[in-house]
């Protein structure tokens, strides 16, 4: 089992910046890959950001030049800074962990974009 817990998230205006922060415990051992995925309402679950074990980075296209994903493996913690942010980026963001057999969610975190 892996437990992830999210922080950062919060009101900011557009253009402005957050980062939000993922720590993960428990069966880290196992686990090839985080990410971040976010959720508005109405939507669909997407994938925001990637990163391998091995430091592959992948991007939404929408995300681009914008956010980046990052690793601290001595805290066991991946980070999104968001930069540039649209009130379109509004939405719940999750942390993901996969292993490759099991998918394990934070609990989500509010992000909010004002114009």
């Amino acid at each position: 089992q892996v437990q992830l817990v999210e922080s950062g998230g919060g009101l900011v205006q557009a253009g402005g910046s957050l980062r939000l922060s993922c720590a993960a415990s428990g069966s880290i051992f196992s686990i090839n890959a985080m990410g971040w995925y976010r959720q508005a309402p109405g939507k669909q679950r997407e994938l925001v950001a990637a990163i391998t074990s091995g430091g592959s980075t992948n991007y939404a296209d929408s995300v681009k030049g914008r956010f980046t994903i990052s690793r601290d493996n001595a805290k066991n913690t991946v980070y999104l800074q968001m930069n540039s942010l649209k009130p379109e980026d509004t939405a719940v963001y999750y942390c993901n962990a996969t292993d490759g057999l099991f998918d394990y969610w934070g609990q989500g975190t509010q992000v909010t974009v004002s114009s």
